[in-house]
C-alpha cells in the first residue's frame, strides 16, 4: 500500500471529519421544522409515514450505480457533485405544499444523500485502513456533532420565528460552500487506491455474498433504525405527548441522543484499547433499548419531558457503536470492494428502512406515539444481540487486535 505523508494525512482527516460535521448538520436541518412541514402539505401521521418511507426507493438507486461512479471518478469527486443535488433539495423543501410533489423532493433528497454517504464512507474507510488506525468512529462522532448541533440551532431558529425559506437558503448553501472546499483536501483516486484495492475486481453475485455480509446487513438496520426513528418522529412526539408549551424543544429529544452518540463515537478509539467493539455494541444494544424504553415510559408521567431527556441520552451512547461497526466491517470483506460491500449493507438496510418507516406511520396513526416506539426498542435490542452473536462466531485471525472487529485492521471472515 502506497504511504501518504504525516501532513497530508492530517489534511485528509480534517477534511473528511469537517464532510461528515456538514452533512450532519444539513441532514437534520428540517428536523424541529417537521410539524411545520406536516401542516404546509395537510398530511396526518400515516400520510407521513409513506411519504418518508416511499421516498426511501430513492436510496436504492445509487446502489446500483455509484461503485461504478466511484471506480471511476473517484469517491472525492462523486462527493462534490452529489453535493449539489443535496442542497437543491433542501432549498426546495419549504416552498412545497402538495403531499405528491414532497414525495418527489424527499425521493430526490434519499437519492442524493445515499451516492454522497455510500462515496463519503468508501473514502473513510480506505483511509482508515490506509493509516492502519481507528478513524471510523471519530468520522462518525462528526456526523452526529453536526446532527446534534443543527437541531438545537433549527430549535432556535423556530423560537426566534425565522422563516423556513429563509433558514433553507442560509444553511445548505453555506454547507455546499463546505463539502466544495473540503472535498479538494480528500485523497485524490490515486492516493485512495494506493494499491491496495484493484479497480478491477471479479464480480461476486448477491447469492454468492459471504455470510459475514447478511449479519452485518441485519446488524446495520437494527442498529441505525432506533436513530432513524429519533430523527423522524421525535419532534412530532414532543409536539403529541407534551402540547404546544414544548413546541420550542420539539428538537431537544434529537439532540440529546445524537449528543450521547457524539460522545460514544468520539470514545470508541480510547473503549476498544480496553473492551471488543462487539461487546460494546453487544451491552450497548441491550442497556440502550432499555433506556430508551423506559424514557417513553415517562412521556405518560405529568411533566416527564426532561425524565424523556435524560434516558434518550443514555439511549445514545449505546447507538454509538452499531453503525461504526457494521460500516468499518464492510471495508474488509473477502471478495469484495469497499464500495461493492457498502452498497449491498446498504441496500439491504434502505430496503427494510423504506418498509419500516411505512409500518411506523401506520403504527402511530392507529394505535399511538408510544406504542409505535415499541418497535425501534425492540430493533435496538436485536441490534445487541446480533453484535453477541458476531462476538461468539466470528473466526479470529491469529494477528487480530482488540479493535480488528469493527473499527479497523484485519477483519474476521465468514465462509458463505
Amino acid at each position: 500500500m502506497s504511504e501518504i505523508t504525516a501532513k497530508r494525512a492530517k489534511s485528509a482527516r480534517t477534511a473528511l471529519m469537517l464532510i461528515f460535521f456538514t452533512q450532519g448538520f444539513a441532514a437534520m436541518s428540517t428536523l424541529p421544522r417537521i410539524p411545520e412541514i406536516l401542516t404546509q402539505i395537510n398530511v396526518v401521521f400515516a400520510e407521513w409515514g409513506l411519504i418518508i418511507g416511499l421516498s426511501g426507493l430513492g436510496a436504492l438507486l445509487p446502489l446500483a450505480f455509484t461503485n461504478k461512479l466511484v471506480n471511476r471518478f473517484g469517491t472525492s469527486i462523486v462527493i462534490r457533485l452529489s453535493a449539489f443535488g443535496i442542497t437543491i433539495v433542501l432549498v426546495a423543501i419549504p416552498w412545497i405544499t402538495s403531499p405528491a410533489l414532497m414525495f418527489l423532493l424527499y425521493f430526490a433528497q434519499a437519492l442524493m444523500f445515499s451516492t454522497f454517504n455510500i462515496a463519503l464512507n468508501a473514502q473513510a474507510v480506505a483511509f482508515q485502513k490506509k493509516l492502519g488506525r481507528v478513524l471510523l468512529g471519530t468520522f462518525h462522532g462528526s456526523w452526529s456533532l453536526g446532527a446534534a448541533l443543527t437541531t438545537g440551532f433549527s430549535g432556535l431558529l423556530v423560537s426566534l420565528h425565522m422563516d423556513f425559506k429563509i433558514q433553507m437558503i442560509i444553511v445548505p448553501v453555506f454547507c455546499l460552500l463546505v463539502f466544495q472546499f473540503a472535498g479538494m483536501k480528500l485523497l485524490s483516486d490515486t492516493e485512495e487506491r494506493g494499491g491496495a484495492e484493484p479497480k478491477q475486481r471479479k464480480n461476486v453475485s448477491w447469492l454468492k455474498s459471504p455470510t459475514y455480509l447478511w449479519l452485518l446487513a441485519i446488524g446495520l438496520f437494527a442498529g441505525m433504525w432506533p436513530e432513524l426513528v429519533v430523527m423522524d418522529w421525535s419532534s412530532l412526539y414532543v409536539q403529541k405527548i407534551y402540547g404546544d408549551s414544548y413546541s420550542t424543544l420539539t428538537g431537544v429529544p434529537y439532540a440529546a441522543l445524537g449528543g450521547a452518540m457524539l460522545i460514544g463515537r468520539f470514545s470508541i478509539s480510547t473503549l476498544t484499547k480496553r473492551w471488543h467493539i462487539s461487546t460494546l455494541s453487544k451491552w450497548g444494544g441491550i442497556f440502550g433499548a432499555i433506556a430508551m424504553g423506559i424514557g417513553v415510559l415517562a412521556s405518560l408521567i405529568p411533566g416527564g419531558f426532561w425524565v424523556n431527556v435524560f434516558f434518550f441520552t443514555l439511549a445514545g451512547f449505546g447507538l454509538a457503536p452499531q453503525v461504526p461497526s457494521s460500516y468499518s466491517a464492510a471495508g474488509h470483506v473477502r471478495g469484495l470492494s469497499t464500495a461493492q460491500a457498502l452498497s449491498r449493507i446498504s441496500l439491504v438496510n434502505a430496503v427494510v428502512a423504506m418498509l419500516a418507516k411505512v409500518f411506523m406511520g401506520a403504527l402511530a396513526q392507529g394505535f399511538s406515539l408510544q406504542w409505535a416506539f415499541v418497535f425501534p426498542i425492540s430493533m435496538y435490542f436485536v441490534a445487541g444481540l446480533v453484535a453477541g452473536v458476531v462476538a461468539k462466531t466470528s473466526k479470529r485471525q491469529a494477528n487480530e487486535t482488540a479493535t480488528a472487529y469493527p473499527p479497523t485492521g484485519p477483519m474476521a471472515t465468514f465462509e458463505g
